[in-house]
């Protein structure tokens, strides 16, 4: 099985690094991922003619099964732990970084004549350090990255945990997002297109969040849906203390900690106040986390909202000139 691995926080941030580990269990594990931090980015790509740089950090090969042994990651359709006789095999690793947002970094991997990777069995997003449920997964940068995997037909799942912690404690995410891959991708929604990436299944790509707290705390994994809310007061000076009080440092962020204005400038930075929307269920994404639980959003490139469009239909808008 091959596992294209990526996220928006850069290649050095601790969360992909442990992800990329974790699914070693399942493949051989490619991961290309920005130079620098660029959370907020949804799926945007890097146009403008702009020159992209590349690096191949380092390549580690797998550990190989026992000589006689099957070597595959899938058995019968299954996702399977690579095990032999108590020795977990792992897959190869390869790690590069590209001077590019997440979609873009997925892109470059799908060309598979540029990069000289083979097309990935699935693409994992993340551990995003910081929540995606909600309205944040609009924005998102780590599911821009699942969204363009899902537009090429690719199965994707973007993962989160809720802190802005750098040294952020995933050990919620290791003990039972392996289980939340294997289920996932042993069940992957059929493409009724007969392979051409446009059937049913086409388009679906999933939101894992995960509440910040510890183990024995989590109380278990709900199927929800996107929570609704918005931002308030998003604009505030530029106060560097915002960034000391959650641990990091403006360079962390790919920013300067003393940006210098051009004259009649004024800095300012987004912050925020979410607003929750009163519409919300217990089945809210961002709900589900603050009550302890581990969400599960099946989202689709396809914003198309087809009750509103048969409404409109309805209305003779379709009309013959």
């Amino acid at each position: 099985m091959n596992i294209l691995v990526t996220n928006d926080d850069g290649y050095q941030a601790k969360g992909i690094r442990v992800l990329a580990e974790m699914m070693r269990r399942y493949g051989d594990v490619y991961v290309v991922a920005p130079k620098t931090h660029q959370s907020g980015m949804s799926m945007a790509v890097s146009l403008g003619f702009k020159a992209i740089r590349y690096k191949e950090i380092m390549s580690e090969p797998g550990i190989c099964i026992h000589e006689g042994e099957k070597d595959t990651f899938r058995q019968e359709g299954k996702v399977q732990d690579r095990e032999s006789d108590g020795c977990t095999a792992k897959g190869s690793l390869t790690v590069a970084y590209l001077d590019a947002t997440p979609a873009s970094c997925v892109k470059y991997a799908l060309d598979s004549d540029v990069s000289g990777w083979p097309v990935p069995d699935v693409v994992v997003s993340g551990i995003n350090h910081g929540s995606n449920a909600a309205s944040a997964s609009c924005y998102s940068g780590t599911l821009g990255a699942a969204q363009e995997a899902a537009l090429c037909g690719i199965p994707a799942i973007g993962v989160s945990l809720d802190t802005l912690n750098p040294e952020a404690d995933f050990s919620a995410v290791e003990k039972y997002f392996p289980g939340i891959f294997r289920k996932l991708t042993d069940n992957i929604r059929p493409d009724s297109s007969g392979g051409k990436g446009t059937g049913a299944g086409y388009g679906i790509y999933y939101n894992v969040n995960f509440p910040d707290m510890p183990v024995e705390k989590i109380r278990g994994i709900r199927i929800g849906h996107q929570g609704k809310g918005h931002w308030i007061k998003e604009f505030t000076d530029w106060n560097p203390s915002f960034y000391s009080r959650h641990g990091i440092t403006p360079e962390m962020l790919g920013q300067e900690s003393s940006p210098v204005c051009g004259e009649g400038e004024k800095l300012y930075m987004m912050v925020g106040t979410f607003v929750d929307d009163p519409r919300n269920d217990s089945r809210a994404d961002h709900h589900l986390m603050q009550d302890g639980y581990i969400s599960i959003v099946a989202h689709n490139i396809d914003t198309t909202d087809y009750t509103e469009t048969a409404r409109l239909g309805s209305l003779g808008f379709d009309t013959d000139f």
